[in-house]
């Protein structure tokens, strides 16, 4: 029986990745390239570091690690400063009810997620007491699609790996969840998710009986 749900953070309880976009597109001007939209979609799920790395390929531009370095901290400043006015007005459509049902039933909830922000975003939103735990990029040395930020949330939750599903977005995380042993409920607005086990939307009308139907 499932017993725990492990959320992803962006695209799947807020959905940041717009300021994420243009953060990323201010760093490659500095590196004289242009970050198009079908670019970033490659970096959904994708560590701070690696996605900088992705950036300097495309661009065919080398930077020394001191220099990555710093244009990491900008990119991390300049997004800060976007989300600032977060609140919870910026929670997606049938997260709130969602997780007051599924909690309600005994099912335990944890946050997965690559953002190092992932505590200060849940704050901003009103959300950091509906988690029993929260696992973000701070705490791991592995990013998706390796499943330690998964393999972690479910030991801080005290559950088994086959206990948990995963929600998710990106097809890194998706690879990630299948790789700790875990079911996935995959979010997604166009297309598919391939390797998720079921694929909805958004989780409106969505509960406990719902979690259990479909992957117990």
């Amino acid at each position: 029986m499932i017993r725990g749900v492990i959320f992803d953070l962006d695209g799947v309880i807020t959905d940041t990745a717009v300021y994420h976009y243009q953060s990323w597109r201010r760093i490659a001007t500095e590196v004289n390239f242009d970050l198009t939209e079908e670019h970033n979609e490659q970096l959904k799920g994708v560590s701070r570091a690696e996605s900088l790395d992705r950036i300097l390929v495309w661009a065919n531009a080398l930077r020394t690690e001191e220099e990555k370095a710093k244009l990491l901290v900008q990119k991390n400043e300049h997004y800060l400063t976007l989300i600032e006015s977060l609140n919870d007005k910026d929670i997606l459509p049938g997260i709130v009810a969602f997780l007051e049902n599924i909690r309600s039933a005994g099912i335990k909830t944890a946050v997965g997620s690559s953002s190092k922000n992932a505590h200060f975003i849940l704050n901003k939103l009103r959300l950091i007491d509906s988690f029993d735990a929260v696992v973000d990029g701070n705490m791991v040395k592995q990013t998706k699609p390796d499943p330690e930020v998964f393999i972690l949330a479910a030991q801080l939750l005290g559950l088994q790996q086959q206990e948990c599903i995963v929600v998710e977005d990106a097809e890194a995380g998706v690879l990630a969840a299948k790789a700790a042993g875990m079911k996935v409920l995959g979010i997604t607005a166009h297309g598919q998710l391939h390797q998720a086990d079921l694929c909805t939307h958004n989780l409106v009308e969505k509960d406990a009986q719902f979690i259990q139907q479909f992957f117990s």
